[in-house]
């Protein structure tokens, strides 16, 4: 099926930020509080397919009352990154990987899929639009939010009839700003993220929501995050709220949860299996019992624990809390073999070391 011309009309703000401004936000952005001058919006019908591709001044989406996203939770989303190089050029990390991710969340959530050539060129026309947004320095980036919503005015419980697609973007500084340090991680017993069936390996809101309840559990004990098992026996590792898990044993290899259909397959996650056995480890997806991370922890055979997501890139894990004791893997610093496979992924993304597979797409 072809799709449709990809042709987007720019309308420029006429109250873009000055540059002082823009300069005071980039040299401390945080993550998620600042965004850029303008957005991207289209559309999508039964009867015109994918229409009005659109870069416009950012600014509040006017919603009715009955639009049902706001009812029924139909919608999805995407992350990534654009990286300034140190040559001035700006470049994107897997970008088809997360457009594909998109397309397998809309067939989950009975969305349209967006062509890969949309998803692109949606990004694309963006971050050369708020080029200035872009910002440079030891692991700052542009975060790229695309989302898609069902957007039509009807209270029917049905797959939308008009759904809206936009990208945000938002300057992201250093996630680790005092250092990298291991986490401590909270063991939901109680709660599952998402069970067989469901949307767990679909990039939707819903997934967020259902984990923030037991992230409050999990602050009031002390922890950043929390691990989930899977909600049939309560046995098997999951992931934490947003990150993919690893665990380094002793004799070098590396095990992550194998794909389930409840856990999402993050394009991080698949990035490292990747780098991993680059660097010389033997990488295993089959499924990891808690008991197996608690008791390998404690005697020796699990030497490093570390977790994945494109906000913080790689995160080491410390402490495992539960209810009745914790276990801590390392000695409170970032593990050699974390550290490593960390260092080469951001190498590559800023253009520090040689793409081998073919990652990195030139934008700028």
């Amino acid at each position: 099926m072809t799709s449709p011309t990809f042709a987007p009309r720019i309308e420029l703000s006429d109250h873009a930020r000055g540059e002082a401004e823009r300069i005071g936000i980039l040299a401390n952005p945080g993550f998620g509080n600042h965004f850029t001058d303008h957005m991207f919006l289209a559309e999508w019908t039964p009867a015109e397919d994918w229409h009005d591709p659109r870069v416009v001044p950012y600014g509040p989406l006017q919603l009715d009352p009955a639009t049902a996203v706001l009812h029924y939770a139909q919608e999805i989303f995407e992350g990534l990154k654009a990286y300034s190089q140190a040559d001035g050029s700006v470049w994107l990390f897997r970008p088809e990987a997360n457009g594909e991710r998109l397309q397998r969340s809309a067939r989950r959530l009975a969305l349209p899929e967006l062509p890969l050539d949309w998803f692109l060129g949606s990004i694309r026309a963006l971050v050369e639009t708020d080029r200035a947004w872009v910002p440079s320095g030891e692991e700052k980036s542009l975060y790229l939010r695309p989302f898609m919503f069902a957007s039509e005015v009807f209270l029917g419980v049905r797959p939308s009839q008009h759904v809206t697609y936009s990208v945000i973007a938002s300057p992201a500084g250093a996630y680790f700003t005092g250092g990298i340090k291991p986490v401590s991680i909270w063991l939901s017993e109680e709660f599952s993220r998402a069970g067989a069936g469901g949307t767990g390996a679909a990039k939707c809101g819903g997934n967020y929501a259902a984990s923030l309840l037991p992230q409050q559990e999990a602050a009031a004990h002390g922890c950043a995050q929390v691990a989930f098992l899977d909600a049939v026996e309560h046995r098997w590792i999951e992931e934490l709220g947003g990150m993919n898990l690893y665990f380094v044993h002793a004799d070098g290899s590396i095990v992550t949860p194998e794909l389930s259909g409840s856990i999402l397959e993050g394009v991080t996650r698949d990035s490292i299996l990747q780098l991993a056995r680059d660097l010389g480890h033997e990488v295993v997806e089959r499924r990891v019992s808690i008991d197996e991370w608690r008791e390998g922890v404690a005697g020796g055979t699990i030497t490093e624990v570390f977790a994945c997501g494109t906000a913080a890139v790689i995160t080491p894990v410390g402490t495992l809390k539960w209810n009745g004791g914790e276990v801590t893997s390392g000695d409170g610093e970032l593990g050699k073999v974390t550290g490593a496979i960390r260092q080469a992924l951001v190498d590559i993304q800023y253009g520090r070391a040689r793409d081998e597979h073919g990652w990195m797409t030139r934008l700028i």
